[in-house]
């Protein structure tokens, strides 16, 4: 009854609750835009090439099925949303990466309010640049398909690209209506219902599967499986958690300060750092490299008959040990380096010098930032630990129990990760307006606050 009259609490508070409203309403106009078809696309042959292409064990069929659960696009048809959110997501990583080797853009970071206003038009326009690559390449796999209607000339080529580059255009605009008017981050509130809106795909798959007999075949879903399956989930979800909130706290003590007869200073806070600093985007850089291998030794294998080299074909084609020690490798690759990009200790020792903190024990300057740095590294090899675990979990389940990938997809992965990374920051949002307002908390006084949340 709590948590029913904490839900409750929300709808009574008017400004929250339009906030929610609004966020809703635009979140079902990004998934009303899924059921647009792309002008120009014979339909009916596009399901039927795009069915053929994700049931194969090669990287094509497998790069298409992330792209599917990632967007939360279908493969089913082709659509007006059909690139989703990721040129924005790519325009965003590249512009934040760029920001530590280019100087006038580091500058603009820094500028607070007016740097970020201007690295967001900046952002903008790399996203309709990087749409309208995207687009091109895209119409063009379709028409090599066969899958485009037979009059399809060079307007529709016009109208196609413009489609889908307006397509994403407006998801963008989306999510920063919601950042302005709504509750959440916009668009990793649109990344996650994309995500969640392939529930009903993994539900329909387990209800198709359903097998409880003693003659069932190896792919079909038994009590066992069944079982295996909900309580790895629950599983997962409680350790994605656990390490999404973790953070190492590094103490710091301010210095004390006389001025006449008054003593200013002297408190003792704390300096959290994340384990998992890195996020999702170790998964998704290595994700996005993995792809190549499979497709370069596919290929090769077509063209030179080598034993060698249909071994690695098959490897990387089918998710087998050596993808997985590669993708593993990556993983670990891109948390360091992402760390090293983000994580500036020298920086941050200089910043708690120049405000009169240093850490107990430790001497203010190079000897504070090697420690930090030395600090980071530890915590980065167990962030990247999990990651890997969190990775390789879909691909295993799927192989060991012989299911679809649509099912085990939501056992680990990125797409895990960022459901509850957004989850969580979308229940403190709330928490925060409710205790704001002398509430209690979203799960009640007597549960205390989120873990992670203060």
């Amino acid at each position: 009854m709590a948590f029913f009259s904490t839900i409750l609490n929300v709808f009574r508070i008017p400004e929250l609750r339009r906030k929610i409203l609004f966020t809703l309403g635009l979140l079902c106009i990004y998934r009303i835009g899924f059921a647009v078809p792309l002008p120009g696309v014979d339909q009916q042959t596009f399901v039927t090439v795009m069915g053929r292409a994700a049931e194969g064990s090669g990287a094509v069929g497998q790069m298409l099925n992330y792209f599917s659960v990632f967007t939360g696009g279908s493969l089913k048809r082709s659509t007006l949303f059909g690139l989703g959110i990721m040129p924005y997501i790519s325009a965003s990583i590249i512009l934040q990466l760029l920001g530590t080797v280019i100087p006038s853009l580091q500058k603009l970071q820094q500028e607070g309010e007016i740097g970020r206003r201007k690295i967001n038009e900046y952002t903008r326009y790399l996203t309709v640049a990087i749409c309208i690559m995207q687009a091109i390449m895209w119409t063009s796999w379709l028409a090599r398909k066969g899958v485009l209607v037979s009059d399809f000339g060079t307007f529709d080529w016009v109208i196609a690209v413009l489609s889908l580059t307006c397509g994403t255009v407006f998801m963008m605009w989306l999510g920063e209506q919601i950042d302005a008017y709504g509750i959440g981050n916009g668009i990793s509130l649109i990344i996650m219902a994309g995500i969640v809106s392939r529930l009903p795909v993994a539900f329909q798959s387990i209800y198709t599967l359903w097998d409880p007999s003693q003659a069932a075949p190896a792919n079909a879903i038994g009590v066992g499986k069944l079982i295996f399956i909900i309580a790895c989930f629950v599983f997962v979800v409680a350790g994605a958690i656990l390490i999404t909130q973790g953070q190492r706290r590094i103490p710091i003590q301010q210095a004390k300060v006389t001025r006449g007869r008054r003593v200013f200073g002297g408190q003792r806070q704390y300096l959290p750092l994340r384990v998992n600093h890195g996020g999702v985007l170790p998964i998704i850089f290595a994700v996005s490299l993995m792809m190549f291998p499979g497709m370069i030794f596919g290929g090769l294998a077509n063209w030179w008959h080598n034993s060698f080299i249909s071994f690695l074909a098959a490897d990387f084609g089918g998710h087998k040990y050596l993808y997985n020690l590669c993708y593993v490798l990556l993983i670990y690759f891109f948390a360091y380096f992402w760390t090293t990009v983000q994580f500036q200790p020298k920086e941050m020792a200089k910043n708690l010098r120049d405000y009169g903190s240093f850490i107990p024990g430790l001497r203010p300057g190079r000897r504070t930032a090697e420690y930090l740095e030395q600090v980071m590294e530890r915590i980065t090899y167990v962030g990247a630990a999990f990651l890997c675990i969190i990775a390789v979990i879909p691909t295993v389940i799927a192989q060991g129990l012989q299911i679809p990938f649509q099912i085990s997809a939501f056992l680990g992965g990125t797409g895990l990760l960022i459901v509850i990374s957004v989850a969580l920051d979308l229940v403190n949002r709330i928490e925060a307006n409710l205790i704001m307002r002398n509430y209690e908390g979203f799960l009640g006084e007597s549960a205390g606050r989120i873990r992670g949340a203060y």
